[in-house]
């Protein structure tokens, strides 16, 4: 057999078969779970590299909105600033609307759909964790302060009271109104954007019931037979207005990676959807105010579904 020596390496031609004998079978495997491995009868050679870190990186970009990435404490500042502007914005916009004569029900509710809805949608400026969650909760907080001034009377704010308020009486911010804002700051306390359940909650009191006031007042006039005060088709449109904006939602926050969407996620939020427009439709509603029945049925149902 033909071959060189050159000090101690020994080269053998490759048409050679003892050099092809000289060899173990070599298999190569990569999974998504671990780092890219050569395999062979007698050792196990494993590459370290950032290849895991990267895909982690790509399903999960966690700061891709914030601010200021590389100071999560002035970011999340900022973006405490910059939602409570949105909502402020949007509760000066409602009440010019009031003012200048829009119907008081139907300017109550639309209120009471696009500051929830609109403040989730701040959500990714801030960082991940527990001081995100504080510093986004100050939003609704705020608001709360809000509600106990105007409602107590220690301030006046006409057009804050015709806005958020079914008969103008300033008292009643301290119903509704306090429910609502002091529901949507203990979500993001001790839900924040993870959960599917801070989706469902917040969609179906913003949009499910906010939408059924509406259609019910234009449209219902087929009464449901246990409860006068509320349509079939009021009913319908809660439940389907709470379960198309909490879709939407996962898919919002599926694309930052904070919730990962299924067709289980999908189904989950049907069922909170509708027993959140079944309790909404019996008597106990009319007793018990919806701002604080649809978010415990929500709370409820979605710890039993998700």
């Amino acid at each position: 057999m033909a071959s060189s020596q050159l000090g101690l390496l020994t080269v053998y031609p490759l048409r050679s078969p003892s050099f092809l004998s000289r060899f173990r079978t070599l298999s190569v495997s990569l999974n998504s779970i671990s780092a890219p491995n050569l395999r062979s009868d007698s050792f196990v050679l494993r590459f370290r590299s950032s290849f895991n870190l990267k895909i982690r990186r790509k399903q999960y970009p966690v700061a891709a909105a914030m601010l200021l990435p590389d100071n999560p404490v002035v970011s999340d500042i900022c973006a405490s600033v910059l939602s409570c502007a949105v909502a402020f914005s949007l509760l000066r916009l409602w009440a010019e609307t009031a003012k200048r004569g829009l119907d008081q029900k139907l300017n109550r509710k639309l209120v009471h759909i696009s500051i929830g809805l609109a403040f989730m949608l701040c959500w990714p400026m801030f960082s991940s964790g527990r001081r995100g969650a504080i510093l986004a909760s100050l939003v609704p907080g705020v608001n709360i302060i809000r509600m106990l001034v105007f409602g107590l009377g220690i301030v006046k704010d006409e057009a804050t009271v015709k806005s958020m308020t079914r008969y103008g009486d300033y008292r009643e911010l301290l119903k509704g109104p306090l429910y609502y804002v002091a529901t949507i700051t203990l979500v993001c306390i001790f839900y924040w954007r993870t959960s599917p359940i801070s989706i469902a909650l917040i969609c179906n009191l913003c949009a499910g019931d906010g939408v059924a006031d509406i259609v019910g007042r234009r449209f219902g006039t087929q009464k449901i037979s246990y409860n006068k005060n509320k349509s079939i088709v009021g009913s319908v449109a809660m439940a389907s207005a709470g379960f198309l904006a909490s879709i939407g939602y996962m898919y919002y926050f599926s694309s930052f990676g904070y919730v990962e969407g299924s067709s289980r996620m999908v189904l989950g939020f049907l069922v909170v959807s509708l027993a959140s427009a079944l309790v909404e439709s019996l008597p106990i509603s009319t007793e018990i105010d919806d701002n604080l029945t649809v978010p415990l049925t929500s709370l409820l149902v979605g710890s039993l579904v998700f």
